[in-house]
């Protein structure tokens, strides 16, 4: 009786694991719709392009080397063999084989479903870094940067945090991040940053004053559809983080999460949404998506314990900083088509500390943490990016840029009948 029960946990244990890791996936969709339609229609093949090719470099990379690094796995998954009435001895055997393929002895779920459920994670992070610099950067150099990110930068730092390894063998952090406010999304936006930075803004972005000049997106309703892809994938994305569903005291901490999780983004929408109203007089939906989606990174850091109300509070308030975080880089004359250092950078490092309220975690000990994160990527990230830039270039020339990334970068164009090319 109590193998079935263990074989019974092990098996729903692994198969909400490889659901929440196909509703992570998932979210790539959602990245490549809402920047496909917060870009102009010239630049839309290049930024779908770049998202389906990250994924892949994604995964590829992490089972290379990622993996290895951030948490001791292996180079390859084994073989699974399917047992029907396992003794004793065959579970001990199940779990035995599991940790000899590199993923650790898991005790209550496959290792091959937490590689899988770690690698989309992976995804996510680089998948911020397409739209920051998308319209003007160079097909192959993001892509040679996907490789460095994905392969080597996130997991060092994801070594640091969810694994507890002691930074550069020094100290171990005093770190508390539920799903990865900071771990994945502040961390994209860092290595966004370091891109964004070296690349310079869009051509005619800013005008001779210094103000900022509205560039808008070529297709909103496909933009709206990948907020909602996006939104739905955050249900994966915090809820898996849990690791596991067997037990009721389990499957009510999961609960909680959906919850607080659609919380915080209805909370972040609205309030973007009535800022927007304030600031700019009429109903801005580019600020409202880009609300919600900032709800949703500051309740990632912890979506266990507050509640409802809590979560629908801290979501708002990220609403809030995400439309003051776009003004003000634009201010600075930092330009980010879709918003994403914004959303995943402020509102990340914002989402790191609402847990010093929400979970009672240390101050002290997410600014070291949060701190660690940011300049380890940004750092490296600007590294990686100036080597590019002085080997092959980033930025395409004046006349690509003007013609649109479409046809320089693919050779093709997303609407040939409806946008003819440069215009």
């Amino acid at each position: 009786m109590q193998n079935e029960i263990f074989e019974l946990q092990y098996a729903i244990d692994t198969f909400y694991f490889l659901i929440c890791g196909a509703f992570v996936m998932w979210m790539a969709a959602g990245f490549a719709m809402l920047e496909s339609g917060l870009v102009r229609a010239k630049n839309t093949t290049e930024i779908l392009t770049k998202n389906v090719s990250l994924y892949a470099i994604a995964s590829i990379m992490y089972l290379v080397c990622g993996y290895q690094i951030m948490y001791d796995g292996g180079f390859f998954l084994s073989g699974v063999t399917t047992v029907a009435g396992m003794d004793e001895e065959a579970i001990a055997g199940i779990l035995a084989a599991s940790n000899e393929a590199g993923f650790g002895d898991m005790g209550e779920y496959a290792g091959a479903s937490d590689f899988f459920f770690q690698v989309v994670f992976v995804a996510t992070a680089m998948s911020i870094v397409s739209g920051a610099v998308a319209e003007r950067m160079k097909l192959w150099a993001f892509l040679a940067f996907a490789v460095v990110m994905t392969g080597f930068i996130y997991p060092m730092e994801g070594s640091w945090t969810w694994n507890g390894d002691a930074v550069f063998g020094l100290f171990e952090l005093n770190y508390s991040d539920y799903a990865g406010s900071g771990i994945v999304h502040m961390a994209g936006a860092a290595a966004a940053l370091a891109g964004v930075l070296l690349l310079g803004p869009r051509k005619g972005k800013y005008g001779a004053d210094g103000k900022a000049k509205a560039i808008p997106g070529a297709n909103l309703p496909l933009a709206t559809l990948g907020t909602f892809i996006l939104w739905m994938g955050w249900f994966g994305f915090n809820g898996g983080s849990t690791l596991k569903l067997g037990g009721i005291a389990v499957a009510n901490e999961v609960a909680n999460v959906f919850l607080n999780t659609n919380a915080a983004a209805a909370g972040g929408l609205v309030a973007a949404l009535l800022v927007a109203k304030i600031l700019f007089g009429k109903a801005d939906l580019t600020m409202a998506l880009n609300g919600a989606l900032a709800g949703l990174v500051a309740i990632t850091a912890d979506p266990a314990s507050p509640s409802p109300l809590m979560s629908t509070i801290v979501g708002a308030l990220g609403g809030v900083i995400v439309v003051f975080s776009i003004i003000g880089l634009d201010k600075l004359k930092i330009d980010d088509p879709v918003g994403a250092i914004s959303v995943h950078g402020v509102v990340g490092l914002f989402g790191v500390m609402a847990v010093c309220v929400t979970g009672g975690a240390s101050v002290v000990g997410q600014l070291v943490g949060a701190a660690v994160i940011f300049f380890w990527v940004f750092l490296t990230s600007l590294i990686v990016w100036g080597i590019l830039k002085a080997v092959m270039g980033l930025r395409v020339s004046e006349e690509e840029e003007a013609e649109g990334v479409d046809i320089s970068e693919c050779g093709m164009e997303a609407y040939p009948e409806f946008a003819p090319s440069g215009k």
